[in-house]
């Protein structure tokens, strides 16, 4: 109970604290917030388990909460991976909503109930090695996130997930510039990129850092969309003015595929 009380209080003075932080900068600029949650599992197996709690205990709850559409995805490269991985994206008007989201879900009576082999896993058999939690806001020019305009089939899909990290702030909110003021997402959105989001990192394990996400009908589109980018004349005048250069020192690169029952 004590354990319990400190937890709940510890959320309140978190959610309180960045709600009256960015409160102002919500109601001028109307960006949403976002949560990331990275299941890293060992296993096919542990990856099924999860899956099989967000489809029938996890989504149902939250939309029941409100929350939609909600993205779940899986790393394209799941069945060799060391690092088997499945990704949960949920946006918000409020940040404080979705850092109490998880607390909120278990206590549904539906969630206890259908994910019970989920919630009540053996210790020596859990359904992941460990969760990584990813809070986020968007860009200004970006401020909300977009369905994708795809046509191809769902299990062709790829939705590909960057990570740009920064070796200081300075650099970090010069590539943020880039993007914004420089012009970067315009570059995207000119050549049908279908982004989802653009976002800085508030809160995760790597940072400084700022996340973005596009999508594309299958492989060969998404090569396609990438060659056209890098020989643009106006990401190459971009690319090339000082003020940017090493703006970006660690990039990540995650290729995922949309889940049978993901909202988008």
């Amino acid at each position: 109970m004590k354990n319990l009380l400190l937890k709940t209080f510890f959320i309140l003075i978190l959610t309180s604290t960045l709600s009256n932080c960015l409160k102002a900068q919500t109601n001028q600029k109307g960006k949403e917030f976002y949560l990331i949650k990275v299941y890293h599992c060992n296993a096919n197996e542990q990856v099924n388990a999860v899956l099989d709690y967000l489809e029938k205990a996890y989504l149902p709850a939250a939309h029941k909460m409100g929350f939609k559409p909600i993205g779940v995805f899986t790393r394209f490269d799941n069945d060799t991976a060391t690092d088997k991985r499945v990704y949960v994206f949920v946006p918000s008007q409020n940040v404080a909503s979705l850092l109490l989201l998880d607390d909120a879900i278990v206590k549904d009576a539906n969630v206890q109930t259908k994910g019970k082999n989920y919630l009540q896993a053996a210790y020596n058999q859990p359904p992941y090695r460990r969760i990584e939690t990813i809070v986020l806001t968007a860009f200004k020019d970006h401020p909300l996130f977009a369905l994708p305009k795809l046509t191809g089939p769902l299990t062709e899909r790829i939705y590909e997930l960057r990570s740009y990290e920064g070796s200081n702030e300075t650099f970090y909110h010069q590539k943020v510039k880039m993007f914004n003021e420089g012009g970067e997402i315009n570059i995207f959105k000119r050549l049908n990129f279908n982004a989802v989001f653009y976002a800085e990192v508030l809160s995760g394990c790597h940072m400084p850092d700022l996340m973005y996400m596009t999508t594309f009908n299958n492989m060969a589109d998404r090569d396609a969309h990438w060659k056209l980018f890098g020989n643009d004349p106006e990401w190459k005048k971009l690319s090339a003015m000082p003020e940017y250069d090493h703006t970006v020192s660690t990039a990540n690169i995650y290729l995922l595929h949309p889940a049978a029952f993901s909202d988008f």
